[in-house]
């Protein structure tokens, strides 16, 4: 008689799924440690250091979860900088055009990389929790997609107070009207009885 072998913790999805987290989580790693060495601000500095430390600590977390070694833990991220007011509108934004070598990589840049890593990996982790059936894996990328949110909007607030993310807005009639369109729910709604 055959041998039957114990059923996988996985389902495929998810093994495809943390596939495409894991190595995405090791190109923002390496994308960060690339750009580090092109920071002058020192605020820049700090998050970027703090980001890059917390991003190895829950690549890490997955790694043990993902191969049963240990429970690891779907840690929030915890910013270090202070939360800003959003500037709004525009503010004489200055041209943007493609460098002429790695040299000319500045703040503007690494910032808007490091954005970019986790607007990206947000998503990414998101769709994965989707598909994941194991609980606490799916804990862990719902918590993680959570966690890439808040780095951006760290990183957002620092281009945003530098002026290199400006928030375009519309004229105030076109988002009152905008705005207005939308309204409660009827009451019967809220009792699920029509």
């Amino acid at each position: 008689m055959a041998q039957t072998q114990p059923a996988a913790h996985l389902g495929a999805h998810e093994v495809m799924e943390i596939h495409e987290v894991l190595s995405n989580a090791i190109n923002c790693i390496n994308t960060f440690q690339l750009y580090r060495p092109h920071v002058q601000d020192q605020q820049l500095a700090t998050i970027l250091d703090n980001q890059l430390r917390f991003a190895v600590q829950e690549y890490d977390n997955m790694v043990a979860v993902l191969n049963r070694r240990g429970a690891g833990q779907a840690v929030p991220y915890r910013p270090v900088s202070r939360n800003l007011t959003p500037m709004y509108g525009l503010r004489n934004p200055a041209p943007a055009s493609p460098n002429a070598s790695a040299n000319a990589i500045d703040d503007r840049d690494v910032a808007s990389a490091v954005l970019g890593c986790h607007k990206a990996s947000a998503s990414l982790r998101m769709h994965a929790a989707l598909e994941c059936a194991d609980p606490e894996l799916r804990r862990m990328l719902m918590q993680g997609a959570t966690n890439c949110a808040e780095q951006a909007y760290e990183v957002f607030q620092w281009m945003n107070q530098k002026g290199y993310y400006q928030v375009p807005t519309l004229q105030v009639n076109t988002t009152q009207t905008m705005t207005a369109l939308y309204q409660p729910a009827p009451p019967g709604l809220h009792t699920g009885v029509q």
